[in-house]
């Protein structure tokens, strides 16, 4: 078991000169506190040194996290956590335990686990039955078959209608009696066919419910142990929710089903409560230690999805522990949040080109594009203010709020159609210009890599070979400066964060963009400035090009 002596650590420096945080850290969007850097600096150094247990790092990384704490004593020190499990464990020396263990021996779960493991093993087998197969051959042999002779016999009646059609015809000169008998003999050759066709179908039937039969049997037994296999995992599932009770600094216990009721995804996902950060919180608010901030960083292998640079900090996820942290920082004092201020309130608009039916600016870095869920002040809302007149959504495509450059705007609805279909069929170029942390090696490429959104942690995208939309960006050098490079970026595509992603991903230039605060380390402003702009005039027909120059280095 875990005690405070081998969680609680200390710090192997003096901390004299370090000032204590006045608030604890908003964890979504932060700089790491001091405190916090010299803990994780301090844990890194142990996971290099430390013998105690194995686990290849170069191969597989993890996310890690601290929190400083202080003790009854007035002590400072840290606490230490990983996200889900280490070394195939749940407990390991000097970090903290995870706020429920579903892996404890004789526990509900590994008992329930192991009916549900016995239900899978029990389907597994009736799926891969020799006789399953051979049945499903069997039928489809016979289906065939029956299909081919249905069609024999139908084309026979056909064939038959058309004759007796033929000699109605040919029998108007008969004399009654006898026109009696061929007309008798003829709907005789008609009951007769039906009734062939009848014996046909019957004749096939019983064949193959001599082999559907035993088959829809085992089906249905499959079937029946799926739905009870879904069943038990609903209610094991939910058992496993009211587990995980998480307490706040007023003593307040939730569990995860409670937390999650309100979320627009009412099941919690996988993998909820198991982060470091919840953990760490828990410990704490356990033993009677002060939280005083915390951080999470990553260490060790870049995952082939995310984006993730060994000792990078990075903020907790919003998916898993939004719900789950929003409850347990609770009471606590916190950091205003960074997402609810607006830095693109006291920049103006640069407007390059007007005309009665476009415009061309320079958005500021800052600003939105379109208001967002907490900041309404956006292009959009400053251009209808200023052009009350203008017609149609005016925005035709967007940037990210923190990037700067060259936009669009259309007037009318005629201009906004057009543009729209320059869009689309990519007729509209675009370059940009973005100082990257890293020296680049080539002089210049191109990187495809598919994208898609972060289910668990919005807006952050992920490479998705499965899934993602395909997106490519053409690249060249610059210049090259003390650790950095000065690119210039041309976007084939235009997926979300497509820029930012491609330069930081480990397949892509494995180097983020300076001061990208989701997919590399936060700056006074992302270093991405859409520079140059071509199109062609939606009424004019003319060929347009702009370009808003920038000074990045």
């Amino acid at each position: 078991m875990h005690s405070l002596a081998n969680c609680f650590t200390s710090f192997t420096q003096s901390i004299v000169d370090y000032q204590r945080p006045e608030k604890f850290t908003f964890p979504f969007f932060y700089q790491p506190d001091p405190l916090c850097v010299l803990a994780s600096k301090q844990l890194q150094q142990y996971l290099e040194q430390q013998t105690l247990w194995q686990y290849d790092f170069s191969s597989s990384g993890k996310m890690f996290g601290v929190l400083v704490v202080e003790n009854a004593d007035g002590e400072f020190g840290y606490l230490s956590a990983f996200s889900g499990k280490l070394a195939d464990s749940n407990f390991i020396p000097h970090f903290v335990p995870p706020v429920y263990d579903m892996l404890v021996k004789d526990s509900f779960f590994l008992t329930e686990q192991k009916i549900i493991n016995n239900i899978n093993d029990r389907v597994l087998e009736l799926e891969n039955l020799p006789q399953k197969s051979q049945y499903q051959t069997q039928l489809k042999q016979l289906t065939d078959q029956y299909e081919l002779a249905l069609a024999a016999h139908r084309e026979l009646m056909a064939q038959g209608r058309k004759q007796r059609k033929v000699q109605r015809q040919a029998a108007t000169e008969l004399n009654q009696a006898d026109l009696t008998t061929l007309t008798n003999q003829l709907s005789q050759q008609s009951i007769d066919h039906k009734n062939q066709l009848r014996d046909l179908n019957i004749y096939w039937q019983q064949r193959i419910d001599t082999v559907q039969q035993p088959l829809e049997q085992i089906n249905q037994e499959i079937s029946r142990l799926r739905q009870q296999r879904k069943q038990s995992s609903a209610i094991l599932q939910q058992q496993l929710f009211q587990q995980y009770r998480f307490l706040n600094v007023s003593g307040q216990e939730k569990d995860l089903a409670e937390l999650f009721n309100q979320q627009p995804n009412v099941i919690p996902p996988a993998g909820a409560g198991e982060c470091a950060a919840p953990k760490l919180l828990q410990y704490a608010f356990t033993h009677q230690l002060k939280p005083i901030a915390m951080a999470e960083f990553w260490w060790g292998a870049v995952p082939k999805s995310e984006i993730r640079q060994q000792g990078n900090f990075y903020p907790a996820c919003q998916g898993k522990c939004q719900p789950i942290l929003s409850h347990m920082l609770l009471g606590l004092k916190m950091d205003d949040n960074p997402l609810l201020l607006n830095p693109g309130q006291d920049k103006d608009i640069d407007i390059i080109y007007q005309d009665d039916a476009i415009l061309i600016i320079n958005k500021p870095a800052g600003l939105l594009s379109v208001p967002g869920k907490n900041i309404k002040d956006s292009v959009l809302t400053r251009l209808r203010q200023q052009f009350p007149d203008a017609e149609g959504p005016l925005i035709v495509h967007r940037l990210d709020m923190a990037t700067s450059g060259l936009m669009v705007i259309a007037l009318t609805k005629r201009a906004n159609k057009s543009l729209q279909k320059q869009f689309i069929t990519r007729a509209i170029k675009k370059r940009y210009l973005a100082l990257v942390d890293g020296e680049i090696g080539e002089e210049q490429g191109e990187i495809s890599l598919p994208l898609r959104g972060d289910l668990h942690d919005r807006p952050r995208q992920i490479v998705c070979q499965q899934h993602g939309k395909p997106a490519r960006t053409l690249w060249q050098v610059i210049e090259r400066t003390q650790g950095k490079t000065l690119l210039s970026l041309t976007p084939e595509t235009g997926r979300t964060h497509q820029l930012r992603v491609h330069c930081a991903h480990v397949q892509g230039l494995n180097s983020p963009i300076v001061g990208d605060d989701l997919y590399g380390k936060n700056a006074t402003r992302l270093h991405l400035h859409a520079q140059w702009l071509q199109l062609t005039h939606p009424i004019k027909k003319q060929d347009m090009e702009f370009e808003v120059a920038i000074k990045f280095i």
